[in-house]
This record gives C-alpha cells, sequence and structure tokens, in this order.
C-alpha cells in the first residue's frame, strides 16, 4: 500500500532563488512518514507512553532530481520496502505532477526508554507487513 501526502511549497522552504531548500525535503518526507504511519493505525504517542518505543531515523539514502519552486503543489508517495524485529524501510518520493523532484530511502529503527534498539510489537511489524504486501 503506498500512501500519497500532498502539501504546498510555502516562501519558507525556499531560499533567495525561490528553490526548495535541500535540507525541507526531509522535513516534507517526515511529515509524509507521520500520516502513513497514521493510517496504520499506529498511534505513536501512546506507542511511547505504553510501551517505551519511539522510532529513530538511522540512514537516509536522498537523491535530489530537480527543483521545487515556491508555490508548487507537491506530493510524497511512501512505500514500505522491508519490516524486520526492530527495523522498517521505506521509499520515499516526491513528486510535481509527473515529474520526480526527489526520492530517498529511509531506514528507521525502533528505540527503547533506554535509548538501545528495541523490538517492534508483533502487532505493529504485522501492520507495516500487511502494509508492505498490499503495496506489491
Amino acid at each position: 500500500m503506498s500512501h500519497s501526502f500532498d502539501l504546498r511549497v510555502y516562501y519558507e522552504d525556499t531560499d533567495l532563488a525561490g528553490i526548495v531548500y535541500y535540507a525541507n525535503y526531509l522535513k516534507f518526507i517526515e511529515r509524509a512518514r507521520s500520516e502513513y504511519v497514521r493510517t496504520l493505525g499506529i498511534d505513536q504517542t501512546r506507542l511511547r507512553e505504553e510501551q517505551g518505543i519511539v522510532f529513530a531515523v538511522r540512514r537516509v539514502e536522498a537523491d535530489y532530481l530537480a527543483p521545487a519552486l515556491f508555490d508548487d503543489e507537491l506530493t510524497v508517495v511512501t512505500e514500505p520496502v522491508t519490516v524486520s524485529g526492530a527495523r522498517i524501510v521505506l521509499d520515499q518520493v516526491v513528486h510535481r505532477g509527473e515529474v520526480r523532484l526527489f526520492a530517498a530511502q529511509v531506514t528507521l529503527v525502533a528505540l527503547g526508554r533506554d535509548g538501545r534498539p528495541a523490538r517492534l510489537p508483533a502487532e505493529l511489524r504485522r501492520q507495516f507487513r500487511q502494509s508492505d504486501e498490499t503495496s506489491r
């Protein structure tokens, strides 16, 4: 199951030339990941409070393909790649219409209260895997 998240580029997202500042793509894909997880029925606040588990970005591999500009309407598409005991890998692509502007593969890890890797609860793994299977 791929997930789409729409957004608009605001002045604050751009540099002096009106081009989206490179680091802001990371903010865009972060927002999209949060909404993706929410659509899976996962309440991240409750997960932290009840089980002490949070998601952290372990790795981002990013390609900047074309610039986004002030006032552009963009779509971030998020698709699961793999889910393991404590790790989730997602592909995320930012589009303007049919044009791919940015692509990233993001590795998330589950961390416990002590900041060390934690095993994802079986129900969460199932939700992510079900999403992964649906996207194929």
